[in-house]
């Protein structure tokens, strides 16, 4: 089982110790991509902080966050399921679970990145600030950037079990499954079901579809899950108490489709 997920914007913040090492991140054949991505935005925040500050979309609050990636070479790094914050990743808790359960979130969870590509939970890298959707000067939007390496990449890593995709869309450009293995892709959507008037209605929010993401592979990573595919995925979410209505895909070579209903966090 690989689980394909986001990062979160806000981040926490990086320690004392040693800093990044590219070449021993996951994934190595990302490591020529990363480089690139890393001393483009490096090089940006050093010598211009008004025009990353611009490229980077950030407001005069977080006009900080430049600095921070301009040191980002010599920063200390902590693992990634330590540096991703947010409402997914308080519900996913990696902290809190057993041996077991963190060894197979260490070997199944990648957290994609407009910085790294991506990145296993038990990677070391710094706090830093660039989302998938920054167009950097020398190299254009991240999202096409990072197409090339990741189709070279990303088949092998998938292995031959089910792909889980919980990103949101700004990563998913970055690699969308194909062939064989788009056919073991599950796509997850969370949505929300009140009572109006004596009739369902049914929105994504994005509180509940980033907890319920959260708390879904916490779940399976707590009782040891690896579905074999998206039809016995389906089949492990009703047993762990989730509603799921599921779209197989009308040809070979799509991934299926899945909503997750939920009424209440």
């Amino acid at each position: 089982m690989l689980v394909l997920l986001p990062p979160s914007e806000g981040k926490a913040a990086g320690q004392a110790g040693d800093p990044l090492d590219v070449a021993a991140l996951s994934l190595p054949g990302l490591t020529a991509a990363r480089e690139t991505v890393l001393t483009e935005l490096v090089e940006l925040c050093a010598a211009d902080a008004g025009k990353a500050q611009e490229v980077l979309g950030l407001s005069e609050g977080l006009k900080g966050e430049v600095a921070k990636n301009a040191a980002l070479r010599t920063a200390g790094a902590r693992p990634a399921g330590e540096i991703y914050t947010g409402v997914l990743y308080d519900a996913l808790d990696l902290a809190t679970l057993d041996t077991k359960a963190r060894a197979l979130a260490e070997r199944s969870l990648l957290v994609f990145s407009g910085l790294w590509g991506a990145v296993g939970i038990a990677d070391r890298i710094p706090s830093y600030r660039c989302s998938m959707g920054v167009k950097l000067p020398a190299l254009g939007a991240l999202g096409a950037y990072w197409r090339g390496p990741m189709a070279e990449t990303m088949p092998e890593a998938a292995g031959e079990g089910l792909v889980l995709d919980l990103r949101s869309a700004a990563y998913a450009t970055a690699w969308k499954p194909k062939g064989e293995v788009a056919g073991r892709t599950a796509t997850v959507r969370v949505l929300q079901s009140k009572i109006v008037n004596g009739v369902e209605k049914r929105s994504v929010v994005s509180h509940f579809n980033k907890a319920t993401k959260g708390r879904l592979v916490r779940d399976l990573l707590s009782a040891g899950l690896e579905p074999a595919g998206p039809a016995e995925l389906v089949e492990t979410l009703d047993e762990l108490g989730y509603t799921v209505e599921a779209q197989a895909p009308a040809k070979a070579g799509k991934p299926w489709a899945l909503d997750v209903i939920v009424t209440e966090l």
